[in-house]
């Protein structure tokens, strides 16, 4: 798998979707047109983004993003995608926080016009550490940069999700509360459980993740704490970046209520799963980025909040991946860029720190 051509990320035709966006354009602006649509490289496996201008004289913004729901033809790595939801989110967090959101538009819940619903922001310029290849290998930006501009970088992102987490009004954000029952986090954890099941629906069970989730019993936090905001996807690599300060945040469809370990868990495996991807390909990687100790301190320090249960968090996030990564790996066999090994935890990317950390013999 870790050489493996990047899968596709849509059946769509780029040609066909200039056109119907320019028509729709029209009904928003009269006589408007979409031009230079291009489809990003770090296009990303599940909603996808369309970069635009309009060609206006009255445009509100000139240089656009269009966030469009999964093409349900494309095998699609979530079950539903809620383009009002994460609409909503962007507004409230623009609303009520200092944290950098790309300003919204327009909301189109119609699937007719682009054949699944989506909404425009105005475009962030920067730069993003990529996930392809990892900006933990050599030649990156990020890697390129001295360890002071990652500090700088680091800083500016932990100062983020502590001011996420303070800002938010959680009563406003009621709508983000995940079915079930019990508290937020069984909640959350509950949801995860539906989607490996969906996942694994009529193909082979993954032992490693079942495992996964007894050992999160085992480890439950005692008390799951404070319920905030959650970005859901937290990472470097949904972030744009002018120089090494946060311009924008991206990519909220996996934002709900939850413990604020559950991002910080999420923000720290995410560097690490790089970080030993690159490793292990005899390379040096990022070890100084991100570092758990150096995170808690930091999120301890701006929130007056001391993470705590953070193997539990940090092995959630490991496992939540890992469902990702096997319907990311199912779908490029749908596809027929890969084979399905007798194995299906051959298919998890990670699935050697997933199970040091279920063993107990990770190196946190």
């Amino acid at each position: 798998m870790a050489t493996a051509p990047r899968p596709r990320t849509t059946t769509r035709d780029p040609g066909e979707l200039t056109r119907r966006l320019t028509a729709w354009l029209g009904t928003r602006l009269p006589g408007a047109r979409a031009t230079g649509v291009t489809v990003p490289a770090s296009n990303g496996m599940s909603s996808e983004t369309l970069l635009f201008d309009i060609d206006h004289p009255r445009t509100p913004v000139r240089a656009c993003a269009l966030r469009l729901a999964a093409d349900p033809a494309a095998y699609t790595v979530f079950p539903e995608y809620d383009m009002a939801r994460q609409y909503r989110i962007l507004r409230l967090v623009a609303d009520h926080t200092d944290v950098p959101v790309p300003g919204t538009l327009w909301l189109e819940e119609d699937p007719g016009p682009l054949g699944a619903p989506f909404f425009v922001m105005a475009r962030a310029e920067g730069r993003v550490p990529p996930d392809v290849m990892p900006y933990t290998y050599e030649g990156s930006w990020l890697y390129t940069a001295t360890d002071d501009e990652r500090e700088r970088l680091e800083a500016a992102t932990i100062g983020l999700l502590a001011r996420l987490h303070d800002q938010v009004p959680v009563g406003e954000a009621r709508f983000l509360d995940l079915p079930g029952e019990g508290d937020a986090l069984r909640r959350h954890v509950t949801a995860q459980r539906a989607y490996y099941a969906w996942v694994i629906d009529g193909l082979a069970r993954s032992p490693l993740i079942e495992a996964a989730f007894d050992r999160l019993e085992d480890l439950w936090p005692r008390d799951p704490g404070e319920v905030v905001l959650n970005w859901g996807d937290a990472r470097i690599g949904n972030i744009v970046y002018d120089g090494f300060d946060p311009v924008a945040v991206l990519d909220w469809e996996m934002a709900a209520l939850a413990p604020r370990e559950v991002d910080l868990g999420w923000t720290i495996y995410l560097h690490r799963f790089f970080h030993d991807l690159t490793t292990g390909s005899g390379q040096r990687g990022l070890p100084g980025l991100l570092r758990r100790d150096r995170v808690e301190a930091r999120y301890a320090g701006l929130t007056g909040h001391t993470p705590r249960d953070m193997d539990f968090h940090i092995l959630y996030a490991a496992l939540r991946h890992a469902i990702v990564m096997l319907r990311i790996a199912y779908r490029q066999a749908y596809f027929g860029e890969v084979d399905v090994p007798a194995d299906p935890d051959a298919l998890i990317l990670h699935h050697d720190s997933l199970r040091a950390m279920v063993q107990g013999s990770y190196p946190y």
